[in-house]
């Protein structure tokens, strides 16, 4: 585990989260899988525009301070700033993250959770009850996918509820018991339309950890 993905939840917060998912799935057929990744993309481009601004930006005062106005002196410097920043860049994720546009941010979200949904077999449930409440650290950005058989029932703004649920709990750092609350809501919806049926297993995991993009 990335320490970003250990920070975001610990071991309270994950077994908190099961708990919650085993809870929900003993009302409803519906398969509840939260994931967290620590990204959904890494912005190779972002690094080296955010190393390109902030090298730019420390070389013009360094060169004046150090009174060398010729250019192969500029340049110099600013060949040490940019390395300097492209590994400051890298190591910050605030800093990275305002070198990644908002509408990239979230299309790369909606890609990532569209992948992992189809990896882990969200789509081959046996009623097409699948839902993945999926969670990017980095982008701070959750997206919620359902299947077919609950899309056709449910309408797709029903989302938006658990969305706001994990934001808040994201914002005032309580992720993991957010994420618990959303998951039990998750259930209330789906019990419905999708009551739990009488042969019905477990067939996705309860939580999913991700260190890297898929």
């Amino acid at each position: 585990m990335t320490k970003s993905t250990q920070n975001f939840l610990n071991e309270t917060d994950r077994s908190r989260i099961v708990d919650a998912v085993q809870t929900a799935e003993k009302t409803t057929s519906g398969e509840i899988v939260p994931l967290v990744a620590a990204e959904s993309h890494d912005y190779p481009a972002a690094e080296f525009n955010g190393a390109l601004a902030l090298g730019m930006a420390l070389a013009i005062p360094c060169t004046r301070l150090l009174g060398h106005g010729d250019m192969w002196s500029f340049l110099l410097i600013f060949c040490i700033m940019y390395a300097l920043s492209f590994i400051i860049v890298r190591l910050t994720p605030g800093l990275k993250r305002l070198f990644v546009p908002s509408s990239v941010q979230k299309a790369s979200v909606a890609r990532a959770a569209m992948t992992a949904f189809h990896t882990y077999g969200l789509h081959r449930t046996r009623d097409m009850t699948g839902i993945l409440i999926y969670v990017s650290i980095f982008e701070r950005r959750i997206h919620v996918l359902a299947d077919k058989g609950i899309n056709d029932k449910v309408p797709p703004r029903t989302w938006d509820e658990i969305v706001e649920i994990i934001a808040e709990g994201i914002r005032n750092k309580t992720q993991g018991e957010a994420m618990a609350r959303a998951v039990a809501r998750c259930g209330e919806l789906l019990q419905e339309h999708f009551p739990v049926q009488e042969d019905d297993v477990d067939e996705l995991p309860n939580l999913i950890v991700e260190d890297s993009p898929a």
